[in-house]
């Protein structure tokens, strides 16, 4: 349906009661589809998007309500271009189907993008409106238009990577790293500094729409041997090492820094270029590997059927006894326990490898290295004892490792055969939980 007769249409349809401040949006938002003009419709964005900026919560709500009822396509049009095409499926038939079915709302987004920061404005308006989509399921219509558009704006053929440097990037991009840093939190510039230094990289995508943002970042230390433990890479006293004696490039930190942007993959992308590019600039470099946080794990456990089943049979006692220990502050700083280690490593690649949702890990980094054609390769007991990661993943890590001569082929297996590519360690440590007698039993049953 072309932006003509749709708003045609949606003049005849009744006009619910809105906020004033709403309703102004709205008129500018039906002037720009009537438009014709560049220039004329270049000046309504502008204005819309001033509009936008000024209205407070509930006004939003009500924007984002109107977009969802009145600028989806009137299905008595999509019916009729169905039918049409089901009778006669010819070419013709086929693209007045298409055009029936898009909504005029992605029509709408494109002519608020001709704005100097329309895309800026849209990945805002898109945040808003994930906070709010559990309590407006109605929005997801809106959500998926945004999404689509995103998903070809922001393909890598835009995406520019760059690195990040102490010296030459600009003070107001190295504050955003200590902004957008969630992974582990940077504790003022004394601390950016030294993950900036010769044997730290930092790398980010950016899109020539989003001047000076960063898309998402990651954080690479080269080190000698394949690091286990996060708190020595984060040392602010840590010496610094001739990056010519490493022989691993440690991924231990990656970022997603713009939330409206959620449910685009640039990750992936970012680490198989970054280890492209290190691996050229330093030819001695075997190994890339992540260490990475298992955040789901502390969750999974606490789940009353996991506790059931682990204390099951027996030794089931002792095994709750010693799981328990975990539940108090600072258990890991005491006495070693390693009937505790040999439990919690056992679950934890239980979880990882065995407990999935569609086919996939549970886990949701896990899902993100593995679908990117990583291994996993070794459990690493208080991996990370800060208090983050003792609340996430009782301290364990894990390393994935990017062997990129395999990378594809895992990726292949993953999505095709659902296949977790894993050490043999860890497949071990599997293989003895005591979760894995409930499976046999279900399947002897």
């Amino acid at each position: 349906m072309s932006a003509a007769s749709f708003l045609r249409q949606l003049l005849g349809r009744p006009r619910p009661q809105i906020d004033a401040r709403t309703k102004r949006l709205v008129d500018l938002c039906e002037a720009l589809l009537g438009g014709r003009g560049e220039v004329s419709g270049a000046a309504l964005a502008r204005e819309a998007h001033a509009v936008w900026q000024a209205l407070d919560e509930s006004c939003r709500e009500q924007f984002f309500d109107i977009l969802g009822e009145q600028f989806s396509p009137p299905p008595e049009v999509v019916g009729k271009a169905a039918d049409a095409y089901r009778d006669d499926p010819i070419p013709r038939n086929l693209i007045r189907v298409q055009a029936a079915v898009e909504p005029p709302r992605q029509e709408l987004f494109r002519r608020l993008n001709m704005a100097p920061g329309g895309t800026e404005m849209l990945v805002a308006m898109r945040r808003f409106l994930l906070k709010g989509l559990d309590r407006h399921p109605a929005w997801t219509t809106v959500d998926a238009d945004l999404l689509h558009l995103f998903r070809s704006w922001f393909n890598r053929g835009f995406l520019r990577m760059e690195p990040i440097d102490w010296r030459s990037s600009s003070a107001m991009l190295l504050e955003k790293l200590i902004q957008y840093e969630v992974v582990h939190a940077v504790q003022g510039w004394p601390d950016l500094r030294r993950r900036l230094e010769a044997d730290r990289r930092c790398f980010a995508f950016f899109h020539p729409q989003l001047p000076g943002e960063p898309l998402i970042f990651i954080e690479v230390a080269l080190t000698r041997g394949m690091s286990t433990r996060v708190q020595p890479l984060l040392d602010i006293g840590a010496p610094v090492r001739a990056p010519a004696d490493a022989d691993h490039a440690i991924f231990f930190s990656i970022t997603n820094c713009q939330e409206g942007l959620r449910g685009i993959s640039f990750g992936n992308l970012l680490i198989k270029q970054v280890a492209e590019d290190l691996k050229a600039q330093f030819p001695h470099l075997k190994h890339f590997a992540t260490l990475s946080p298992i955040p789901g794990f502390r969750r999974w456990l606490a789940r009353p059927e996991v506790r059931v089943k682990f204390g099951a049979g027996d030794g089931g006692e002792v095994r709750r006894a010693e799981l328990e220990h975990i539940e108090r502050p600072g258990w890991h700083s005491g006495e070693a326990r390693p009937l505790l280690q040999k439990h919690l490593e056992r679950l934890c690649a239980w979880y990882l490898l065995r407990e999935k949702k569609d086919g996939e890990p549970l886990d949701a980094v896990a899902r993100f290295h593995l679908g990117n054609g990583a291994a996993l390769e070794r459990l690493n007991w208080l991996g990370d004892t800060s208090d983050s990661g003792m609340a996430r993943s009782a301290g364990l890590l894990v390393n994935y490792v990017y062997r990129l001569e395999d990378v594809e082929r895992n990726y292949e297996r993953y999505f095709s055969e659902n296949a977790v590519v894993a050490s043999r360690a860890v497949e071990k440590l599997a293989r003895k939980c005591v979760l894995g007698r409930f499976t046999e039993a279900a399947k002897a049953g």
